[in-house]
C-alpha cells in the first residue's frame, strides 16, 4: 500500500493510493496515520479494504508529511561509504546515532526555509524506515519483520550549525522544514529488498546525487537491531538511514543551498519530492 496525508498544513486527512494512483479518502478507516495506526494488525484491517470503495479525492492538493506525528526522528551518519569518503571521514565501525527535531518535518513538496543565519544550508536524500511494532534487542534476522513501511526523506543540514558551533548534530538538522517526508509511506510488503533502491536528488536540474541503497555501511536490518540494544523503538518513530556522496559539503568548491534552489529528490518505488529553498522571514 501506498498512504499518504492530504490537505492544508495542520488539517491533513488520510488517504491511499488505488490502483491507478489516484487518492482515495482513507480518513473513515484510519483519522490519524501515526503510531498504533503503523502496527501490523493495524495495516492488515487496513489492506483488506477495497481502495474502490473508498471516496475518490479528485483535487487532493498539498501532500503532508506521510505521518502526523512522529515520536522520534532517528538518523543514522556517514553510512555510505562514498559519502565518507567524500567527507574525508573513515568508515565508523558501528552506526553514527543522532536525531532531528520532529518539528522539522515538512511535506514533501513545501518551501525549504533556510534559517536566518545559515551559511552552508546542505541537501541529502535518505531511506526513511518507519517502525511499526515495539522493538527492544530485536535480531538482525528478525529486524524487518519490526518495519511498517518506507519513505522518501531529504534530510536538510546547516553544515555550519552542525560542525562549527560545538555540542552535537541536532543543532544543524533541525530547523522547521528541515525533514521533508513521503510523499508516501510505502508498506514493507512493497520493498522487497530495501538494500536494493536507487536513490537520487537533483539540484536546479543537475544530478548531484546518484547511487543506490546497497552502498550503505550498515543495513537497514544492522541499524534496526543495533539501536534497539540501547532503546526502545516505537510504532511511528522514523529512521533516516544516511545519505550517499554528492552533497555540498563534500564538493570542491563547496556549494550551499540559496533562496530560489530547487531539489527534486526520489528513491525508486518511494515516490518524488520537489522543495524550492526560500529564505526565513
Amino acid at each position: 500500500m501506498k498512504l499518504l496525508r492530504f490537505g492544508p498544513a495542520g488539517s491533513e486527512k488520510t488517504g491511499m493510493l488505488d490502483a491507478d494512483g489516484k487518492v482515495r479518502d482513507l480518513s473513515a478507516h484510519l483519522p490519524v496515520l501515526a503510531g498504533a495506526a503503523l502496527t501490523p494488525d493495524s495495516l492488515d484491517r487496513i489492506r483488506a479494504l477495497d481502495p474502490a470503495s473508498l471516496p475518490l479525492v479528485e483535487e487532493p492538493g498539498r501532500i503532508g508529511a506521510c505521518l502526523a506525528s512522529v515520536p522520534n526522528f532517528f538518523c543514522i551518519g556517514l553510512n555510505y561509504a562514498k559519502h565518507a569518503a567524500e567527507t574525508g571521514a573513515k568508515n565508523p565501525e558501528e552506526p553514527i546515532l543522532f536525531s532531528k527535531a520532529t518539528s522539522s518535518l515538512s511535506g514533501p513538496f513545501d518551501p525549504v526555509v533556510i534559517p536566518r543565519t545559515s551559511e552552508k544550508s546542505d541537501w541529502e536524500v535518505e531511506l526513511g524506515v518507519i517502525i511499526g511494532r515495539e522493538t527492544l534487542y530485536v535480531s538482525e534476522e528478525d529486524a524487518l519483520d519490526h518495519v511498517a513501511g518506507y519513505c522518501v526523506i531529504n534530510d536538510v543540514s546547516e553544515r555550519a550549525f552542525q560542525a562549527e558551533r560545538g555540542g552535537q548534530w541536532i543543532k544543524g538538522k533541525s530547523a522547521p522544514t528541515f525533514g521533508p517526508c513521503g510523499p508516501y509511506l510505502v508498506t514493507a510488503d512493497e520493498v522487497p529488498d530495501p538494500q536494493a533502491l536507487d536513490l537520487s536528488l537533483d539540484l536546479n536540474g543537475e544530478r548531484v546525487q546518484d547511487s543506490d541503497t546497497s552502498d550503505m555501511i550498515f543495513s537497514v536490518r544492522e541499524i534496526i537491531s543495533y539501536m534497539s540494544q540501547f532503546m526502545k523503538l516505537m510504532p511511528g518513530d522514523i529512521i533516516a538511514t544516511g545519505t550517499p556522496s554528492g552533497v555540498g559539503l563534500g564538493m570542491k568548491p563547496q556549494r550551499f543551498l540559496k533562496p530560489g534552489d530547487v531539489m527534486e529528490v526520489r528513491i525508486a518505488g518511494l515516490g518524488e519530492q520537489r522543495q524550492e529553498a526560500v529564505a526565513a522571514d
